[in-house]
């Protein structure tokens, strides 16, 4: 089977995402924990990025609604969520990207949104994919863990019968067992056959779901060298949870990126990428 080497760019605004345009970085907190976390950690990663070239999409949740305890943070809520996200829009000035998990909070979310992402466990509701797809906003749907990626041309097919080209799909590890998910990086070229660009969530693929009982665990240790591993496969971005500090945080601490280490992980990054001919805007 010949793989293809390129994708149609996907338009974010101030960027595009496919085809020769540079790695997309989407990055930021599990969850809205603060107005204050999420405005300074999405200030610090646009600093971080504009200084490397990198393309930025603040990424961060409203709620989560999958937790594995009924006791977990869950989030802010919808309008207290999309207040925060508008205002780092605005302020901080990058596109923003967030969870909807329900067809009444697609229209809604995308009023704030820029890229309204279809969490991996929802990736097969087609009423959900639909919602999402008519409000015009780009979607990104992560792959699900109980999927090959080959399936997920289904979905595809369903975003595009609402008339909705502007897709992205992401690759977010499959179920190893109980408790543990593996990276088959065929995953990467196999998905982009489809047409549209693909993004390598970093951090959720060394997640442990359920594997501290109530709550997910995480081997952050193992982010750095999957991304690079990706960087290589062939991705058009990469996908990051990021912390200032993920020891405290409400939300997938075990499996998130330091903030005080994105920097030299992306420089590393850039570096593979370029050696795979695609490297960061000039001038960035």
């Amino acid at each position: 089977m010949e793989l293809p080497t390129m994708t149609q760019a996907v338009d974010l605004g101030p960027f595009k995402i496919g085809a020769s345009h540079p790695h997309v970085l989407i990055a930021g907190p599990c969850v809205i924990e603060s107005e204050r976390i999420a405005m300074e950690t999405a200030q610090r990663i646009a600093e971080i990025t504009r200084a490397l070239g990198i393309p930025y999409v603040f990424k961060s949740s409203y709620d989560k609604a999958n937790r594995s305890s009924i006791a977990s943070f869950r989030g802010p809520g919808l309008q207290a969520g999309l207040a925060v996200l508008r205002k780092v829009k605005e302020q901080v000035g990058v596109p923003v990207l967030t969870d909807v998990h329900s067809v009444e909070e697609a229209e809604r979310a995308a009023e704030a949104a820029d890229i309204l992402q279809i969490p991996a466990f929802l990736c097969r509701q087609t009423d959900l994919l639909v919602a999402a797809a008519k409000t015009g906003r780009v979607v990104n749907v992560k792959k699900g863990q109980f999927l090959s990626p080959w399936e997920m041309s289904n979905v595809v097919k369903k975003l595009e019968s609402c008339g909705n080209s502007r897709i992205i799909l992401t690759e977010r590890g499959a179920s190893f067992g109980y408790n543990n998910l593996v990276v088959d990086m065929r995953a990467l070229p196999i998905m982009r056959g489809f047409g549209y660009p693909v993004v390598f969530d970093a951090t959720h693929s060394v997640q442990l779901p359920g594997g501290a009982g109530t709550r997910s665990a995480g081997q952050r240790e193992f982010v750095a060298p999957l991304a690079c591993a990706a960087a290589g496969a062939g991705c058009d971005g990469f996908f990051m949870e990021v912390h200032p500090d993920p020891e405290s945080a409400l939300s997938d601490g075990p499996n998130m990126v330091p903030l005080h280490q994105l920097k030299p992980l992306l420089e590393r990054l850039v570096r593979i990428c370029e050696a795979a001919g695609k490297g960061p805007e000039v001038g960035g």
